[in-house]
């Protein structure tokens, strides 16, 4: 009994040395985190202050951070310039962002269903084409979708921005590996109850693929609303373009007015910081999660 009350005096010190060790490390790695999350942060904050500064103000040097006489007048000459209809700029946006995501979680729950759980002829061999997709660059394959564009007259059209982002095959392999930790004892109980295998894939597998589908979307939806050579490419005319485009072009007419830049830029990323505050919660959860549990 002595020797071991001995030994686990002996041992305490060393514990402390320990725990004081985690300790400090946790202490550093919050700062360093709390370091790159101000790095991170503090362009997108200077730029929003920025929106709310006169003009005069925007080019004084040496710069100020926190505007000196805020004002409104940036925002209010964007939604006055007849030049800049922001509305259908916005309705463009929305409609090939919208539609996109739309097209982009259906087919791509509906193929990684497929490929996870299902035996065809070429399965291997179709998946294998769809990974190698994923490492093509989309800068290759531009020249020939705007020919079949031009062909089947889809140029200056917001479709022709959809056509070809209806299937995605990052989504298509992200969900097939969701899909690939589901039971098939749960799918079969469906079957045995007499559901066909849409409703297995409505009913069963849907309601399992939120958080990776909320994932996918909020991709998906920065993607096309960032968007900027492509949507370049097929739309030329200018009631048709969309934000990032009429961006470029509202920077190069306003040259020297940085608080008007900055207005109009706040406005275009508003929509993506609402998408990602709402769908947070199912974001993180899909990133730290698969499967059932």
């Amino acid at each position: 009994m002595t020797a071991m009350n001995d030994s686990k005096k002996i041992a305490l010190p060393s514990q402390k040395k320990s725990s004081g060790f985690e300790e400090k490390r946790k202490i550093l790695f919050l700062i360093l985190l709390t370091v790159g999350l101000v790095a991170t942060l503090l362009p997108f904050i200077f730029m929003v202050l920025t929106a709310f500064k006169t003009n005069t103000e925007t080019l004084r040097v040496p710069p100020t951070f926190f505007p000196q006489n805020p004002t409104l007048d940036n925002f209010k000459k964007i939604f006055s310039d007849p030049n800049l209809p922001l509305l259908r700029f916005y309705g463009n946006s929305l409609f090939v962002a919208g539609f996109n995501v739309t097209m982009t979680l259906l087919t791509s729950s509906l193929l990684g269903y497929l490929f996870a759980k299902f035996e065809f002829k070429g399965k291997r061999i179709l998946f294998g084409w769809f990974l190698v997709m994923m490492m093509i660059p989309s800068h290759i394959t531009m020249i020939p979708s705007y020919l079949i564009l031009a062909k089947i007259g889809l140029i200056n059209s917001l479709w022709g921005l959809i056509i070809f982002s209806a299937v995605d095959a990052f989504g298509i392999f992200m969900i097939r590996q969701f899909c690939e930790t589901f039971p098939n004892d749960l799918l079969d109980a469906g079957r045995i109850d007499g559901a066909s295998e849409w409703q297995i894939y409505w009913r069963l597998v849907i309601p399992q693929l939120g958080a990776p589908m909320a994932t996918l979307g909020l991709l998906s939806f920065m993607g096309n609303w960032n968007a900027y050579l492509w949507p370049m490419i097929v739309l030329q005319k200018n009631e048709v373009r969309t934000l990032p485009i009429i961006l470029t072009w509202f920077n190069s007419t306003h040259t020297g007015q940085g608080g008007l830049i900055a207005a109009a830029t706040v406005l275009i990323v508003l929509p993506v910081l609402f998408v990602l505050v709402f769908f947070q919660r199912w974001i993180v959860k899909g990133f730290v999660t698969s499967g059932l549990k």
